[in-house]
């Protein structure tokens, strides 16, 4: 469970990172799940609907930067989903009826690794209400050499920035408007996991240290909290719920709106979407970059 300061915290700062949640077991096998699906992704040679590669992906060298949908591709990843011990943090912060809002699992090696640029996962799937947050699984320690997740305190209480450009969404902030000053790190030994508000500005440097950073996403949304761009089909959408009783009533709430449209191809993930970018935001080392301040209490 969650200690009251740490509820404090995410609710005043947007996120928050809780230590030792999974055991040495649970984490043994995350790894060696994961290395199976680098190698099996030698076979391929460009994006699938499983594999996203990184730029110089080969069979001899294997670059996988995103396993797409990992809980449609292993029981292990998929268990994760539903951990006692994350649904329970998850529940204090949006509440006992939780719907899954989709995962990914997302790969940084060792001196490559593509950035996520900056942007609010808000921009792409905004709804009725925003009780909607994200849980990072840490299969490696994160740190700032390694491409850990880039912070910025209180921007859950802000506007949500200008994902397009020249029209198109790109799924990374272009508004002149935002900064990155008060950036925090997100440092988590393995194990650990981070949660963080939908409407929470963040990013990840490339990987430029000597080990691996591997980090399971899952994104969650309160069950009263409805898609406003596009919906799956209503058995799709009921076989999401993981807790809870689900509702045909949405919870509307005075939030902010932008909608990611239109877009030049649906079917990219936000690697190639960023590519628009003029610039990036990580063509420079984060190795200063404060690390967070979030209570280290653990659950």
């Amino acid at each position: 469970m969650l200690t009251p300061g740490q509820i404090d915290f995410y609710h005043t700062n947007g996120y928050v990172g809780v230590p030792d949640v999974l055991t040495v077991a649970e984490l043994e096998e995350l790894r060696s799940v994961t290395d199976e699906f680098v190698e099996k992704s030698r076979l391929v040679t460009e994006h699938t609907a499983v594999y996203d590669l990184e730029p110089g992906h080969s069979p001899e060298a294997p670059r996988l930067r995103r396993l797409k949908e990992p809980i449609a591709q292993h029981p292990v990843y998929a268990r994760m989903l539903t951990h006692e011990r994350i649904l329970e943090m998850v529940e204090q912060l949006i509440g006992p009826a939780i719907r899954c809002n989709g995962t990914k699992l997302n790969l940084k090696y060792p001196k490559f690794g593509s950035p996520v640029e900056w942007h609010q996962d808000w921009a792409f799937y905004p709804h009725t209400n925003d009780s909607l947050l994200s849980v990072g699984i840490a299969i490696d320690a994160m740190n700032r050499r390694n491409g850990c997740l880039q912070i910025t305190p209180k921007s859950h209480r802000g506007p949500v920035y200008d994902h397009h450009k020249d029209g198109y969404f790109i799924g990374a902030i272009t508004d002149p408007e935002f900064s990155t000053d008060d950036a925090v790190s997100m440092e988590l030994p393995a194990g650990g996991i981070s949660l963080h508000h939908v409407r929470t500005c963040h990013g990840s440097a490339p990987n430029r240290g000597d080990v691996p950073r591997r980090l399971l996403l899952f994104q969650y949304a309160a069950a009263d909290a409805w898609p406003l761009v596009t919906a799956p089909p209503w058995e799709e959408f009921e076989a999401n719920m993981l807790r809870g009783e689900s509702t045909t009533q949405p919870r509307l709430t005075s939030v902010p709106v932008r909608v990611p449209l239109p877009m030049k191809d649906p079917t990219d993930s936000i690697y190639e979407f960023q590519t628009e970018l003029d610039k990036s935001y990580f063509e420079q080392p984060v190795d200063d970059a404060p690390s967070t301040s979030a209570p280290a209490d653990s659950c």
